[in-house]
């Protein structure tokens, strides 16, 4: 307890520009944790939600009823399901015209999937850059307060007749308190940016090969 106590007297009692310091790294690394914990759940339900969606499309089931309950829902489709949704709309769209080329089709149906891929991507990456940010500026952060703290215990030196370790240790505790702050916020941070690209990559990718597969059936459809 007495060391908790002289921990939070030290923060307390730092110098302004470590106190910012320290405030700073404080609210980064209480966003990081609420985007961390926010992404995860989001991934694992995009990740669960293509799952179910995958297992319907392969069952059989006619596209145009899978079409229609996606469009029944009131929330906007997310994931494989937007995907889905924007290539059939588009093919449904198309077909119903006089004379339409089938190539043509095929491309603007292809160009739609594209585009309901690349929204999804950025859904998928949302506050990844910030983790990356905290991650790589923090302990730069951390750092400017430490040599702040330890630049201001040695200019105390300057004001005392004889210098000892009393002098200068608040200073330079103050000071190893900000760096560890830093990486406080930082390792966590670039931990959770490492496995969610990893887990966006991955799931993109199943994106991906869902679109060509959708886009072969579509035009083995329309050939036929």
């Amino acid at each position: 307890m007495n060391e908790q106590l002289s921990i939070l007297d030290l923060v307390l009692n730092a110098s302004l520009v470590v106190q910012i310091v320290m405030i700073i790294l404080a609210l980064a690394s209480f966003a990081s944790w609420i985007m961390i914990f926010q992404r995860g759940f989001s991934l694992s339900s995009i990740k669960r939600a293509s799952l179910n969606f995958e297992d319907e499309f392969w069952s059989g089931t006619d596209l145009r009823n899978i079409y229609q309950e996606i469009e029944s829902h009131e929330e906007e489709p997310i994931g494989m399901e937007h995907i889905f949704s924007a290539g059939f709309k588009e093919f449904s769209r198309l077909q119903k015209q006089d004379g339409a080329d089938p190539d043509r089709i095929m491309q603007n149906v292809q160009r739609a999937m594209r585009v309901s891929l690349s929204k999804e991507e950025e859904r998928l990456e949302t506050h990844l850059a910030f983790l990356a940010t905290v991650g790589s500026t923090s302990p730069y952060i951390g750092l400017f307060g430490t040599v702040w703290g330890i630049m201001n215990s040695f200019r105390g030196l300057a004001t005392v007749e004889q210098a000892s370790l009393s002098v200068v240790a608040p200073g330079i505790s103050e000071a190893l308190i900000a760096t560890a702050m830093g990486l406080f916020a930082a390792i966590p941070a670039v931990i959770a940016y490492n496995r969610f690209s990893a887990q966006v990559e991955i799931i993109v990718n199943r994106f991906e090969s869902f679109t060509d597969e959708f886009s072969g059936i579509l035009y083995r459809a329309i050939h036929s």
